[in-house]
């Protein structure tokens, strides 16, 4: 199975969850989107998952994602990749060490796929 099938999978499980799929943006975020680019936004991605989830310890982690403020952020909570143990429960990468670059590709590629979904989606 490639990336892009298993993101497809895991997108479509996460989509039968009632709060995993409680998430969309809204038209500030797809205007905040449009404003930066696609390019943009996955820069942030990378600069936020590195920094806030793919550290091996994570001092607040479970609490280090906000709720909005960001696209990014949106798409987190709505993929499962909005702290460790979310991302251990849905994706089955485990805490205790620190992301691999694969890893960090992986959790950008979801993300940034979800964004994709939205704003195409009417």
């Amino acid at each position: 199975m490639t990336e892009e099938e298993f993101i497809k999978n895991q997108l479509e499980a996460l989509s039968k969850s009632k709060f995993r799929s409680s998430f969309n943006l809204k038209e500030k975020d797809k205007k905040y989107i449009q404003d930066k680019g696609l390019d943009k936004i996955e820069e942030h991605a990378y600069d936020f998952i590195t920094k806030r989830l793919a550290p091996k310890d994570i001092p607040n982690d479970g609490k280090q994602t906000p709720m909005r403020g960001h696209p990014v952020f949106i798409a987190q909570h709505a993929t499962a990749t909005c702290c460790r143990g979310c991302l251990y429960k849905w994706h089955k990468i485990r805490k205790g060490k620190d992301l691999s670059k694969k890893e960090i590709k992986y959790v950008v590629d979801i993300i940034m796929e979800w964004i994709s979904r939205q704003i195409n989606s009417k």
